[in-house]
Parts: structure tokens; sequence; C-alpha cells
């Protein structure tokens, strides 16, 4: 998922960028927040960015997550060691061919309208995903190993030939080739399940959710607040606390903490040394998590000078990476050699990728068909943001490329909405892209293939490698678990010898988190699990 995920979803990019306009004006905001804030019993506040979209089949990136898994929910959800478990489907039997998937469906499941939920509502949830005038950037990726999905994306069919309704509670599913990983996918937004009725109401439906996840959402006021309310009638588990409130764009997250303005606030480079100093009054509030992210710089191989393989591996050379995490993130993130990230089954730590070293990036340059630099097109590399100010951490690897090679790099920025949308980032990126991903499930496949696979979707530098692709697809149905990892290892080396994109880091999620706020805590991915958090009084 883009990292707000590439993209995943990136989102903590978005928010250091603004951070200075934030500062002149969150003393002002301070003071109009809602009175709901003051209700500790009741009401957890939060801060956040706010979602781009509600809509499940719309999504791709963790601000819009964030909010999409507490008001809707699908046949099954990824529990706290990133495996599927049962969600609205109470069990399920996977055929002998690892093909076919029956699902079992809870009885009385209800939207939050009080209907009941039954299969057919995810037959017609999965073909109006994968309809081309809803335009999900994600139908494909998630859905896609169904048989006929690409039938119906493709236009030449409106059902889906391998959804079978066997009664209201039970649903079969086929797909073409056995998928290890296929369960998982499901746990993403694009397999949750919404009320026709209310998708059919109106445009911009999804302002007003009819889900059937632990949260309702009762406000929200774009760039103000939004605020979600306890679904006690949860067929799971009912959540803890009444209200959840997230005050969007409402200041420094640092300031609103320190003023008790907000619970928990996520902590940036910045106030780093702050909360990590052991006699400060930080550090005991301080909850670190791990995530299965990357960052990256992606080459546009379509458009000069990226269109060379040594142009690339010269700007890969030429970044010394653990100097910027250190000045700029202040020791936050790990180093990224490869692509797979730690904590990811198949992720090595003897993989080979291109290290710092400026000597033989001139080479590779002088080796290039271009020659010399003095022979290099202009180069611009595409970011989200606006008004003009870039992070500290691309700032310093610009400068790396100017200082160890004398090429200037322009930046351009999109809006975020139009960054984190894939079909038009695809068609606005300049030479170079700066980007971030976190797994959207516990998978090699979720990077690799996704990310650097020929037709992926959210293959934005268009890189291409038929050796890379093959020992992928014969990866995805192998059944051996060490045979397949092996595969996908030596796939990501390739990627990495032909500099497929300059890997910068693996992050962790750094957050503050009041000693009444109990249960807190981030998933890999980024997710906070809200229906386990509790208030002592």
């Amino acid at each position: 998922m883009q990292n707000r995920k590439p993209m995943k979803k990136n989102w903590r990019l978005f928010l250091l960028i603004n951070l200075t306009i934030l500062l002149v004006i969150s003393s002002l905001v301070i003071s109009c927040l809602p009175e709901e804030s003051g209700e500790r019993s009741e009401i957890l506040n939060l801060w956040d960015s706010g979602p781009m979209t509600l809509d499940p089949a719309m999504s791709s990136e963790l601000s819009s997550h964030n909010y999409i898994m507490q008001i809707f929910s699908g046949l099954v959800y990824l529990d706290d060691d990133l495996k599927p478990a049962p969600d609205i489907a109470k069990s399920w039997q996977i055929g002998e061919d690892g093909k076919t998937y029956t699902f079992f469906l809870r009885k009385g499941v209800k939207f939050h309208n009080g209907k009941e939920v039954t299969a057919q509502d995810f037959k017609y949830s999965w073909e109006r995903t994968c309809n081309p005038k809803t335009e999900s950037q994600t139908a494909a990726m998630y859905l896609g190993d169904i048989l006929g999905v690409t039938d119906v994306l493709e236009d030449r069919a409106t059902n889906i030939k391998g959804i079978e309704i066997i009664d209201d509670y039970t649903i079969k599913i086929t797909i073409e080739t056995p998928k290890s990983y296929f369960l998982a996918k499901l746990a993403y937004p694009t397999a949750f399940v919404v009320d026709q009725n209310n998708v059919e109401s109106k445009e911009g439906w999804w302002y007003e959710p009819n889900g059937t996840g632990p949260f309702k959402l009762k406000k929200w006021e774009t760039d103000k607040i939004l605020i979600l309310e306890s679904n006690q009638n949860h067929y799971r588990q009912p959540p803890r606390i009444n209200q959840i409130a997230f005050h969007l764009l409402a200041g420094m997250p640092m300031m609103l903490y320190e003023m008790g303005q907000i619970d928990v606030a996520p902590v940036f480079e910045d106030y780093m040394d702050r909360v990590k100093d052991e006699k400060g009054p930080f550090y005991k509030e301080l909850a670190v998590f791990p995530e299965l992210s990357l960052f990256y710089i992606g080459f546009n191989t379509k458009k000069p000078p990226f269109d060379d393989v040594n142009i690339r591996q010269a700007f890969c050379h030429a970044v010394n990476k653990e100097r910027i995490i250190q000045l700029t993130l202040k020791g936050t993130a790990a180093k990224a050699d490869g692509i797979i990230p730690p904590g990811m089954p198949g992720y090595n730590e003897n993989v080979h990728g291109l290290d710092y070293d400026v000597a033989k990036a001139k080479e590779l340059i002088a080796s290039s068909k271009y020659g010399s630099i003095e022979n290099l097109p202009p180069i611009t590399i595409t970011m989200s943001g606006w008004g003009g100010n870039i992070s500290d951490n691309l700032g310093a690897v610009i400068q790396e490329w100017q200082h160890n090679l004398g090429i200037e790099v322009t930046v351009r920025q999109l809006d975020p909405q139009i960054f984190h949308n894939v079909s038009h980032l695809r068609q606005e990126v300049d030479e170079m892209f700066m980007l971030g991903w976190i797994a959207d499930y516990p998978d090699p496949q979720n990077f690799l293939e996704n990310l650097f696979n020929t037709d992926a979707v959210f293959n934005i530098g268009n890189y291409s490698n038929s050796t890379a692709d093959e020992m992928i697809k014969k990866a995805s149905s192998e059944a051996d678990e060490a045979a397949r990892l092996s595969m996908y290892q030596n796939a990501e080396q390739i990627m990495l010898n032909e500099a497929s994109c300059l890997p910068l880091w693996f992050s962790t999620n750094y957050m503050l988190v009041k000693p009444y706020v109990k249960n807190f805590k981030l998933n890999a991915m980024g997710i906070p699990n809200l229906n386990q958090i509790y208030i002592e009084k």
C-alpha cells in the first residue's frame, strides 16, 4: 500500500513538508478545538491528516486505510501476527487443488443500519470494484487472482465467473492458479463488503458510509475533525472506547500532545532527541513499532537518462544512505540494501545492494551511452506535496548527487490527491520519483511483483526484466516455501543489480502515548487496532 502508504503510503513525508506552515497557525487552531476533546473518559483524541476517501474500492494509501479498516470489514482480517483470521467469514475450506475457497459467513452480521450481510453483498461489492466505471486502482492487484476478474476489468463481462453463491451464508471463490497469499489479499480494503443501497444512493456516498466495522462515522468536517463512534453491535468484539476524535491537521502534533489536546502523537525527526532522552519527560511515554516498509527513489526507465542501466547504477552508488539516515532521520530508520524489509519472509540479510562508491559511479557514467555528465538531459524528481518545501532527507539525497557527481536535480511537487492516484502518477511522473510502500500482507510478492513486475499497476518506473518476471510467476504458485522464498530472493537480486530503484531505508514508527491510554499499538503495516484501546479512568 502506498505510504502517505506508495506511496504506500507517504504521510510522514507529506507531514514533514508542512510542519513549518503548521507551526505558524497551531496556536490559533488549538483554541478552536472541539469541545469533545476534553471528555477523557468517553473519547480518545488523536491527530491525523485525514482520509482521501472512505470508499474501500478506491483507497490505495495508508491515511484512508486507517479509517476504512475501522468502518468496513471483509471475509478475513490479519491478526496480530499478520495471519489471515476469520472476520465476517467464520471459517473456510480450501480445495485440494489450492484453487477453490469456500467461505462460511457468520449469521446475523449486520451493516450499521441493521441490514443483514449475505454472500450476495460480497458478490456485488467485488463486481462493483472490478467494474471499469469504478476506476479502482487496486482491483486487479488484490482481486485479480479470481477467475473471470480480468474479463470484468476489461469490460468483456459484468459477472465474475469465479464467484459462486451457494446460499445466503456460503460463497465459493475459484482462483486461476494456487496462491499461498490469496487469503491475505482478501484482508485488503478492496475486498471489503459495501451496502449496495448505500453506494447507489448518491455520488459521494462514502461521506455517510454504511459499513460493518467496529466503528461508525459520526462526524466529518474536512480538514477539521473526524469522529468515529463505537458499533456496540459488532459481530466480533465491540470497541472498548466510546468515541475516537481525529483532529485533522490541527497543528503540530508534539505541541498538541504537550498541551494535553491529543492522547497519542507521531514523533517526527525534529523531536527525536527530546523523546529519546532517558532523563526527559517523554521517554516513558515513547512506544516504538517496527514497520514492514520501504522508502525508495524510483527511476523512470522510459525517460532519458534512466533508460541506461549504467546511469541508474551510478545514481545509486553516489548516495551515502547511512549518512543521510543519521543526519536527517536521527538514526530512526535502517539502511535499505535491498527491497524486502527485515521481518518479512524472504528477507535476505546478505543481499548485495549497490554500495556507496563515488568512483564507481563516475566510471558508470563514462561507460554509459551518454558518456559524461555534460550530455545528460535535465533531470526532475516528482514527489508528493505543495508549497515548495521539501523534506530534509530528499534534500540530502539531491545534495549527494550534486556534490559527488556534479548533477543538478530539480524537484516537482504534485498535489497529494494526484500523487497517490496511481493512474495520474504514471502520466505525470518525471525522470525520478520518491515513494514509500508499506506491506499489505507479509509476503515478498507484495513488494517485488506489485512494484517491479513488468505489468504491475504500481510499477511507476516501468522497470522490466523477463527473467525476474518469470521467477516471480513461478514463486507465486510454488508450494515449497523454502523454494518459493529463494525465487523471490533471486528476483530481488536481479532488480538490485539493474538498479530498478534506489532503496533508501526501512522505517520504524515512533509514537508518544499518554499513560492513561491502554492497548495502543500499531501493527507492522502501520495500522492501529483501535477497538482494543481503552482509557484508564
